[in-house]
């Protein structure tokens, strides 16, 4: 039986709050290409990502170490 996938923001690997490096593990990809994505979509002004950046900060709970 495969484990539960949670999302989390990690204590070691987070840059400002965790988000990216969180949702990276959650999907299985690199941090680095998240943070890309996410500076991209900012600095295009497509939709509100800093927004949402905060409410996940805000929402998703912290890894226990």
């Amino acid at each position: 039986m495969e484990p539960e996938k949670k999302l989390l923001r990690p204590r070691d690997g987070a840059m400002i709050g965790g988000v990216c490096a969180g949702i990276a593990r959650y999907f299985g990809v690199d941090a680095t290409l998240v943070r890309v994505i996410t500076v991209i979509v900012a600095l295009a002004g497509i939709g509100s990502p800093i927004l949402i950046y905060l409410i996940c900060w805000a929402i998703i709970p912290l890894e226990d170490s």
